[in-house]
């Protein structure tokens, strides 16, 4: 190592040297030149075309996570489902920081991360912030928070301290799970429930943490939005939806007739509704059987989710979707070993980027969210917690979209194209 520091200090000295050397003019005139403008500019457009290359790559994994998890959950739940596949992947991304050796490749494998350490971090960061501002332009809330909670005086690398809050702005806070498990549990459950507007509350139920818990890493996502046109609460109505292909039940149906962006494709139609700025959308994947939910699902995926939205047309839509409300809550730790990344719950786990003190592994991964939907807008929020314990119709020209069956939906940014959010409607509850 003392030879490389001191072949490099050598060259250093030799270029500053050459430099010295250099006329102050000659160096205004090289600047000025047209070959070094152009050299310039050339290096900023790489440098701006592979940012942005990453940042794409880092959006379309994580919405083939998004839906490869989904598919996993929708198979095993009955009823309504509904996830933050982006507060999951961040939660991870930040764990996946830590990760080593046969760890990091199975939490490669299993969350589609395949920008590598190097660059997904900053990749996520430009994300983060790009979602912030976003949300901080007046035509909507959304904010995105992130934060460590680690056993006091832990000895947790200064490098992970650093990457977690460089990129993910997320400042470690010590607590201490060892003496005080539920302080620490309702301090952690505290901040979520502050970040997302007191929608998501006991992330980390009772038993969540314990003596042996080392680390938390938690994610908040909240979003408020009203509808870029709005329904008129007056023209609601009671309405049949349709839980099965034979029985409905009667809830609150909104409707109204406007110029959105729709699509009839072969067994579905695609609705899309934009939220006030135009920046943050819901898109409603319709089934045109009632009883065609699954086959949806079996369908979804990035590319046909591509195929569906790149060929929307902006028409005059009747639309007609029920009023609803719903929290849905998770412990992902199974259908994550399911996914692949089995090891990092066990004592092979390689969290040597994390901690070199001990060894230590993922215990639980806690995951709560909330949506409501009314004639205004929308309200959604998502929070995810990784637990790191140690080892020891008719002939009208106008199409009408009536969504009075199940139906899937997501909230996506349209600037990144990150999915926010991504559920189904089984049972709606307004």
């Amino acid at each position: 190592m003392k030879t490389v520091f001191y072949m490099l200090t050598g060259i250093l000295m030799m270029v500053m040297a050459v430099f010295m050397m250099i006329p102050a003019n000659a160096a205004d005139n090289c600047k000025n030149c047209q070959g070094c403008q152009d050299k310039t500019q050339s290096k900023t457009e790489n440098q701006t075309q592979s940012v942005s290359a990453d940042t794409k790559t880092l959006v379309e994994n994580n919405n083939d996570f998004a839906f490869k998890l989904y598919s996993k959950i929708s198979q095993e739940e009955e009823g309504n489902v509904f996830i933050s596949p982006y507060s999951i992947s961040s939660a991870l991304a930040m764990t996946y920081g830590g990760a080593r050796g046969e760890t990091q490749k199975a939490m490669e494998k299993a969350m589609k991360f395949t920008l590598g350490q190097d660059k997904l971090h900053p990749a996520f960061a430009r994300i983060i912030d790009s979602l912030n501002k976003g949300g901080q332009e007046g035509n909507y809330q959304l904010h995105v928070a992130n934060r460590l909670w680690g056993q006091k005086g832990f000895n947790f690398l200064a490098s992970f301290i650093e990457l977690t809050r460089k990129y993910y702005g997320a400042p470690l806070e010590e607590v201490d799970f060892a003496k005080n498990t539920e302080t620490a549990r309702e301090t952690i459950n505290k901040w979520v429930e502050d970040k997302t507007e007191k929608k998501i509350t006991e992330l980390i139920p009772k038993g969540g943490v314990n003596a042996d818990s080392v680390l938390v890493l938690t994610n908040a996502v909240y979003f408020k939005g009203n509808w870029d046109s709005k329904f008129n609460e007056k023209a609601t109505r009671p309405g049949k939806f349709y839980i099965a292909k034979d029985k409905s039940v009667n809830i609150p149906m909104m409707n109204q007739s406007y110029n959105f962006n729709y699509g009839k494709f072969e067994g579905v139609a695609v609705l899309e509704m934009p939220y006030k700025g135009k920046n943050i959308s819901m898109l409603i994947i319709l089934p045109d059987a009632k009883d065609g939910l699954k086959d949806v699902e079996n369908s979804l995926n990035s590319d046909t989710l591509t195929h569906w939205t790149s060929n929307l047309k902006n028409q005059k839509v009747k639309v007609y979707i029920p009023k609803f409300k719903m929290t849905q809550e998770y412990e992902l730790s199974e259908d994550l070993k399911a996914m692949g990344m089995g090891v990092a719950f066990t004592s092979g786990a390689d969290f040597s980027g994390m901690t070199q003190n001990m060894k230590v592994a993922i215990s639980k991964i806690f995951h709560k969210t909330f949506v409501a939907v009314d004639e205004e807008g929308t309200e959604a929020a998502g929070a995810t917690a990784v637990v790191v314990t140690r080892m020891n119709g008719g002939g009208d020209s106008t199409p009408t979209f009536r969504a009075d069956h199940p139906f899937v939906f997501l909230i996506r940014d349209n600037t990144s194209g990150s999915i926010l959010f991504l559920g189904r409607v089984s049972e709606p509850q307004s």
